[in-house]
């Protein structure tokens, strides 16, 4: 019920993005800024609050545990994206943005808010070892499968981010033990407060330039988020739970695979395919971002 009842709580962040477009008082351009914020400031500062304002403990043992299931569920993943195009009969010039849209999810922007508010912020330091893990998978897999035919060098640099350098500080800080002081502890809370609603927002307005009738209209997507929004997070929940006993962590994993497919996987296909991926990318993440508010709580009901 909580969790329901969280996924009411950011669908209306979308709505009020989503109308505020669409009156015009916000556009694209404000979007990006918001995005900019969002990304560079508001989850940074999420992450770090966890660890500064938390109250509870994990010990170092859970956090070695939590980065071979990560790599173990990424890695699962990127096996899914090769074969599930397959399956789906997609067409050739399509497979490769199919293949981003099943591989990534949106972890940072939605998944990030509904594990606060569910498991409270102590279960973000499990979630920014995913993170370090997902921006290494989608800055080397994810830009040669956009690339496709014309892949070249990984832009190791793009890398270490500020997303993976503020994940890496909390751990940093959390592992050390290292004190911060009273104000900086209250302006990370502060600014960590902004991603829920920002984020959400930012959706809500991408949401406002796709003709939402013409989503449920693609057979194969419809499809296709059903399998990645329910099948793929039910069975592996239920693989999850036969290895680990840890509920919290469980909680994670089954928001960071129930988590509709990631924004950058649209960015990425806007900026190395053609016109029709990247439209067929953003539809993706579209589709699977409304779709998510639904079946977010059925996963959740499902395995626990």
């Amino acid at each position: 019920m909580l969790l329901l009842q969280q996924m009411i709580v950011l669908f209306i962040y979308i709505i009020a993005g989503y109308v505020s477009s669409k009156i015009g008082i916000m556009d694209e351009e404000f979007s990006r800024k918001i995005s900019w914020v969002v990304v560079n400031i508001a989850n940074p500062a999420l992450t770090i609050s966890a660890v500064v304002n938390g109250e509870g403990s994990i010990k170092g043992r859970e956090l070695l545990i939590t980065a071979g299931l990560a790599a173990v569920i990424l890695g699962g993943m990127v096996l899914i994206s090769q074969l599930l195009p397959v399956v789906l009969r997609v067409k050739k010039e399509q497979k490769n943005v199919y293949k981003l849209l099943s591989a990534f999810n949106n972890i940072g922007f939605m998944g990030f808010p509904v594990i606060v508010a569910v498991y409270g912020e102590e279960a973000l330091l499990y979630a920014s070892i995913f993170t370090m893990l997902f921006n290494v998978l989608i800055y080397t897999y994810g830009i040669r499968v956009a690339q496709g035919e014309k892949a070249g060098k990984i832009e190791w640099r793009r890398i270490f981010n500020i997303g993976v350098c503020s994940s890496m500080s909390a751990i940093l800080i959390y592992l050390v033990q290292i004190p911060t002081p009273v104000f900086f502890n209250t302006a990370v809370s502060g600014m960590s407060g902004l991603t829920a609603p920002l984020s959400m927002m930012v959706i809500g307005i991408s949401l406002a330039g796709i003709e939402i009738k013409a989503l449920f209209q693609d057979i194969r997507m419809l499809l296709f988020s059903l399998v990645k929004l329910l099948v793929i997070p039910i069975f592996g929940l239920f693989v999850i739970r036969r290895f680990i006993d840890n509920e919290m962590l469980c909680g994670v994993c089954m928001v960071m695979l129930a988590t509709p497919s990631a924004s950058m996987a649209a960015m990425m296909a806007q900026q190395y395919g053609d016109n029709e991926c990247a439209e067929l990318a953003a539809k993706g993440v579209a589709l699977t971002t409304l779709l998510s508010v639904i079946t977010i709580p059925a996963v959740s009901a499902s395995v626990f």
